[in-house]
């Protein structure tokens, strides 16, 4: 039985998918980058500079740091834009009653997101309430596949990695988890994936495993 549950944000409690896809595929159109579905789904999980170095990849261009500072914040700037349109109405009952039975049931849950904006996120959506901790970009060095994110979201619990479970949609999250010695349960895209300890279709799965 583990202690803690430590969730993914984007993709596995609500979807900011079409936003983050509409901010970069700005960015890279001003730099004459093709950017479609397809590339976007190389960036699922991974940092904002982290994202900026795919594309700049994909486009085999070299920008200085100073540059590259500048159309991250750009880009952040456009999707925080679109995130004020969030409610509480794009997280589904699913989610909510769930998070609440795994409280109930004595265990302790954080957010474990590479993402800067977890915590707004959070407060629009009203799930911050939901939450023991939140590691998240402000707090973490190394993105996914690291897994600094969720190494800090265990301590942040008071727990060691063997006692908590990591939930994914992306394969670098799964990779992060197994890395820092967690149970690493895929949902998603990453329910698909081979190194998955478990797999689940609904979030409401994770009471029969957990």
């Amino acid at each position: 039985m583990k202690q803690g549950i430590i969730f993914d944000l984007d993709g596995v409690l609500l979807s900011t998918d079409e936003m983050h896809f509409a901010a970069w595929k700005s960015i890279a159109d001003e730099l004459g980058i093709p950017f479609g579905r397809t590339e976007n789904n190389l960036l699922r999980g991974v940092s904002r500079m982290a994202s900026l170095e795919i594309i700049l990849g994909l486009g085999h261009m070299t920008l200085s740091e100073e540059e590259k500072q500048t159309l991250a914040e750009r880009k952040n700037g456009r999707y925080v834009a679109f995130l004020q349109s969030l409610t509480p109405d794009v997280v589904t009952q699913e989610v909510r009653d769930t998070l609440t039975e795994l409280h109930a049931r004595g265990r302790k849950i954080a957010v474990g997101s590479s993402s800067k904006n977890a915590k707004l996120i959070l407060r629009l959506t009203d799930l911050l309430k939901y939450f023991d901790a939140v590691s998240d970009g402000t707090n973490i060095t190394r993105s996914k596949p690291d897994p600094e994110v969720f190494v800090k979201g265990a301590a942040f619990l008071g727990l060691a990695p063997d006692a908590c479970a990591v939930v994914e949609d992306a394969v670098a999250g799964i990779d992060a988890a197994n890395a820092g010695g967690f149970m690493s349960i895929g949902i998603g895209d990453a329910a698909s994936y081979e190194k998955a300890d478990a797999k689940i279709t609904h979030i409401e799965e994770l009471l029969n495993l957990i």
